[in-house]
């Protein structure tokens, strides 16, 4: 039998995290800057490009997957073992390509882009070989890298991604809240993350019934496995006095959101004390600098010399913040807009940004282990809103 290159399997009805105005405004802005920089087709292939364009979140599972955008089409291209799910799922075309033969994604993908034209391509997502492929199949008359642009406009938030990330947050603080009821000595971390990430679960499937349950967890790190803010769950016993990360993460349609907070079991000693009220103040202080006008590295500098005259400086072991949106611990990163030294971006009404201040005190030191506080900020025409609810501090979190 002759069997085909790529084709077309559609069926169910489309259910898209957002409306199609929401997508067709974005390709439009994607769209506009395509036509000032001389793009004739992006070949959008990051996660994050893919689900924010067309809502569509791929497992890529060693396959590869794609959206192409001209300035009249928007098409995704997925992997026959989805059959239909990546066109119920995305906005626009959708074109599954077969495995009967080597490289049909790149053929699938010709058939909308032709060749000889000028393509946009994510330069800090596809691989050598990948790119090579593109070179071989599309014979663009030239390429440029579209991933900088897309980052910037990702940027800037819409009003349904604030509902959709303000849904996140408040989440985020459900499952903050099962995690401290959970949390007693002898207990297991896992145990106690266990209870945050079902109780997220279940309230995104309670506000959010039509969507797919994916990728939402937790991170719940007790004594020495507090040292680094990503540390995997353990197996490990909680202990009186041991000092507590909670970082809870929902995931809702491609769109992560987080809570993160110190605790300690039962008791706090004086030096932990201590450091822990000066990252709280750490914290305070950088939620009153995230305004609109303030640069990135301004609000960076302000709580280094805040941590210097502290003494603490030293222990500060990343950035104070970053952007929120569609990204996750596996794709996604919006770096220009990072609280770091090196990034210059303007606050601008319509981002959302987090503060995060952690100290790290080594083993062995009066005070040790990691000290974090993490809340999520909209930034408004006037100041920001916070859109945190769960508590942090001493009074709150010296639980069990």
């Amino acid at each position: 039998m002759e069997r085909s290159k790529h084709y077309r399997f559609h069926q169910g009805q489309k259910t898209l995290p957002f409306s199609d105005t929401e997508y067709e405004v974005r390709l439009a802005k994607l769209r506009a800057r395509m036509v000032t920089i001389g793009i004739d087709a992006c070949v959008l292939t990051s996660m994050h490009n893919v689900a924010y364009y067309s809502g569509f979140l791929y497992c890529a599972f060693g396959r590869p997957y794609a959206q192409v955008v001209t300035a009249t089409d928007t098409c995704t291209f997925s992997a026959g073992i989805d059959a239909a799910q990546p066109w119920r799922r995305g906005f626009g075309d959708n074109i599954t390509y077969t495995d009967w033969q080597r490289n049909n994604y790149w053929r699938a993908i010709e058939s909308v882009t032709g060749t000889g034209t000028v393509i946009g391509f994510e330069g800090d997502h596809i691989s050598h070989t990948q790119l090579g492929f593109l070179d071989e199949f599309l014979s663009p008359s030239a390429k440029k890298d579209i991933a900088p642009i897309t980052m910037t406009l990702r940027m800037h938030k819409s009003t349904a991604e604030i509902e959709l990330i303000r849904a996140g947050a408040t989440t985020a603080d459900v499952g903050g809240y099962a995690i401290k009821e959970a949390i007693k000595a002898g207990a297991r971390e896992i145990d106690v993350a266990i209870a945050g990430r079902d109780a997220m679960e279940l309230e995104i499937a309670r506000r959010f019934p039509d969507s797919e349950i994916r990728d939402t967890w937790v991170w719940f790190q007790s004594g020495i496995n507090t040292d680094g803010a990503h540390n995997p769950v353990t197996c490990r016993k909680l202990e009186k006095g041991d000092i507590l990360s909670l970082n809870t993460f929902p995931m809702i349609s491609g769109y992560y959101t987080a809570l993160e907070r110190t605790l300690f079991v039962e008791e706090v000693d004086t030096a932990s004390l201590k450091i822990w009220e000066a990252n709280v103040a750490a914290h305070e202080l950088g939620i009153s600098l995230l305004q609109p006008g303030a640069s990135c590295a301004e609000v960076t500098q302000k709580i280094n010399e805040f941590f210097a005259d502290q003494d603490l400086l030293q222990y500060r072991t990343f950035g104070y913040g970053h952007s929120f949106g569609v990204l996750s611990h596996y794709y996604g990163r919006e770096v220009g807009l990072e609280l770091r030294e090196d990034i210059d971006t303007i606050l601008q009404p319509g981002m959302v940004i987090s503060m995060e201040p952690m100290l790290t005190i080594p083993e062995g030191q009066p005070g040790a282990g990691g000290y974090r506080e993490h809340d999520i900020l909209v930034i408004g025409e006037n100041g920001n809103e916070n859109i945190t609810g769960y508590p942090y501090g001493p009074e709150f979190n010296v639980v069990g």
